[in-house]
């Protein structure tokens, strides 16, 4: 009798901790992605006991059509929804609520073997649209320039095209890649390389940052505006988010989340 009763209370004790397990999807933006959100689901757990995250991150496109398709709680976009995004989510009764969670400086790179230390504005559209071809055109040593994009579905690849291009296509000859660190690598190891990534992925080895027109992507010239290529960075919801979605969303606007956000090298909101 009393090995049937620890076996029932076990039982009963086993459902209980299965039914307070959540799980939360979140899809969307590679640069929040890779390593922002991560750290702050590590954090988020530790409080919250018993919570799994679900996190896919492949592009800005991706998050927002999850939220769309309703296959994800949040989804992650370094860029806003479009028109004809946030018209797909009404025809499917849903409201694409988006909620800035950090600021970001894209950075232009370039390998730490090249002499150049500065671009202005011009030459860098003149070398992403593919106009210059040869570092010797922009004061450099010679060399024909390898351009490393991310991807079309990525909200800094299109984010890029608006601040830095005029909404140009990218020139032809442009490397598409699936995220910021695989940008930073194939720089890292090209001396004629060059490619933009988030303020988060700056440190990566054999590469430089370049400053546009005389101003670095940092904390203060992001707030100021002062850098050129400075963006918000979102999380989308269907609406006003509710359970777990929203506990997850308040955490990251918190004290706690925006301490994470700065260490991890993006710029807080507040």
């Amino acid at each position: 009798m009393k090995l049937t009763l620890l076996i029932l209370t076990a039982a009963i004790g086993f459902g209980l901790a299965e039914a307070k397990a959540e799980r939360l999807v979140i899809k969307g933006s590679d640069t929040l992605g890779a390593k922002l959100v991560p750290q702050l689901a590590e954090h988020f757990k530790a409080e919250h006991p018993g919570t799994t995250f679900d996190i896919a991150a492949e592009g800005s496109t991706t998050g927002i059509a999850a939220i769309i398709d309703g296959t994800a709680e949040i989804g992650m976009a370094s860029r806003r929804a479009k028109p004809s995004e946030v018209g797909a989510a009404a025809a499917k009764g849903r409201n694409m609520k988006p909620t800035i969670v950090a600021y970001d400086g894209i950075a232009v790179i370039v390998n730490a073997g090249n002499p150049l230390k500065s671009l202005t504005r011009k030459q860098v559209e003149q070398i992403f649209t593919g106009d210059v071809t040869d570092w010797s055109g922009v004061g450099g040593s010679g060399g024909v320039i390898s351009i490393y994009t991310r991807n079309t579905s990525s909200g800094t690849y299109s984010e890029f095209k608006e601040l830095a291009m005029k909404k140009r296509d990218y020139g032809r000859t442009s490397q598409k890649m699936a995220g910021n660190e695989q940008i930073a690598a194939e720089v890292g190891k090209n001396k004629n390389g060059i490619g933009y990534v988030g303020m988060a992925y700056t440190k990566a080895s054999g590469i430089k940052v370049v400053s546009i027109d005389g101003a670095s992507p940092s904390v203060k010239s992001v707030q100021d505006h002062s850098y050129p290529y400075w963006r918000p960075t979102f999380y989308y919801t269907n609406g006003e988010p509710t359970g777990l979605a929203k506990q997850f969303l308040d955490y990251t606007l918190g004290s706690a989340g925006q301490k994470i956000v700065g260490q991890v090298g993006f710029v807080p909101i507040k």
